[in-house]
């Protein structure tokens, strides 16, 4: 008895602000389909795998993906767009091409696949940064499809040994990575809406660093720290950016929140952007006892971290809005 071939959607949902309550309600309505769900929270996305519910729900992978969208929209009101492919690697792929509302389903045969990705510029391949891309241009390598007709010798002279074999398989289709059931990780969000369309940049990064400020006392409240940081910012055209970045150690010091808040608002390159909000979402929450700090000889930073603490005693006293570190603020000039 043969298996079926594996069949993999990722599915976007484009939820109108952060949600983490509602986000868990789309989990539980994607695992009441199947069991094989794995959440992307950074952006409220999820792989699910549709191999054996296709059979048990007697519909071909379109017509589950149908199901799925109208139960979102119908129970919770929840736009979504989805990619269906043989693997998580072209299921992600193709949802990056679907718009809100729609599904790209790409066939599990060689010449499905290949048609698929041949064409697309060698930057959409996982793994494949703009630096790499470049580094490939200057060789003539401009497609996924140029990828795959070069040998693998000179893939691993180019990008290094192990990134070559990486681009060669996955240009070829190849991605064993199994969809892995599990809840979504521990999460705090907070959201700054301005008042009209903002394109001031200086308001931009003050949004940014009151965010991580919020975040970081909320956490240290809480007793825990985060690893990563997400940034997501909202255009006035309803489109929107979302950034993810893992902090060097699991924390809830607002300096370093704001360092890397900030690094992440750059890396958007944002050029007289007019932004509608701004978001901040610290990932992977942890109790803070289990994480460890890097001992540093720098008394700028423990006097930092005292003046925090004193920061945090006033606010839980006076309320959130008493006082604010002033380090934190002066790193938008």
């Amino acid at each position: 008895m043969t298996s079926s071939p594996r069949t993999v959607m990722r599915i976007y949902f484009h939820l109108q602000e952060p949600d983490e309550d509602l986000y868990e309600q789309l989990l539980a309505l994607l695992e009441g389909i199947t069991p094989g769900v794995q959440p992307h929270s950074a952006d409220w996305s999820a792989d699910v795998d549709l191999t054996g519910a296709l059979r048990y729900w007697d519909r071909d992978a379109k017509g589950l993906a149908a199901v799925i969208r109208l139960r979102a929209l119908a129970l919770y009101g929840v736009q979504s767009s989805a990619g269906i492919g043989p693997s998580r690697m072209i299921a992600a792929m193709a949802a990056a091409l679907s718009p809100p509302g729609s599904v790209t389903v790409v066939g599990n045969s060689p010449y499905d696949i290949a048609a698929f990705l041949r064409p697309q510029r060698a930057a959409a391949l996982p793994g494949i940064g703009p630096a790499t891309a470049r580094s490939l241009s200057r060789y003539g390598i401009y497609s996924i499809g140029d990828i795959a007709d070069t040998p693998l010798a000179t893939l691993q002279r180019l990008v290094g040994i192990a990134a070559g074999r990486q681009a060669h398989d996955r240009s070829h289709g190849r991605d064993d990575r199994l969809v892995v059931p599990q809840a979504a990780p521990r999460s705090a969000c907070a959201e700054h809406r301005f008042d009209t369309d903002e394109l001031d940049p200086d308001q931009h990064h003050q949004a940014v660093l009151g965010l991580v400020d919020e975040l970081g006392a909320r956490m240290r409240s809480e007793n825990s720290v985060c690893c990563a940081l997400t940034l997501t910012v909202r255009y006035a055209d309803r489109t929107h950016t979302t950034r993810t970045r893992t902090l060097a150690e699991p924390t809830a010091h607002s300096p370093a929140l704001a360092d890397t808040g900030l690094a992440l608002f750059a890396s958007l390159g944002l050029q007289r952007a007019r932004v509608r909000a701004i978001s901040v979402r610290a990932e992977r929450l942890q109790p803070a006892e289990t994480a460890t700090h890097q001992l540093t000889l720098d008394p700028t930073d423990e006097r930092t971290r005292d003046l925090e603490a004193a920061i945090d005693r006033a606010r839980a006293r006076y309320g959130y809005r008493v006082a604010g570190p002033a380090s934190t603020y002066q790193r938008a000039n």
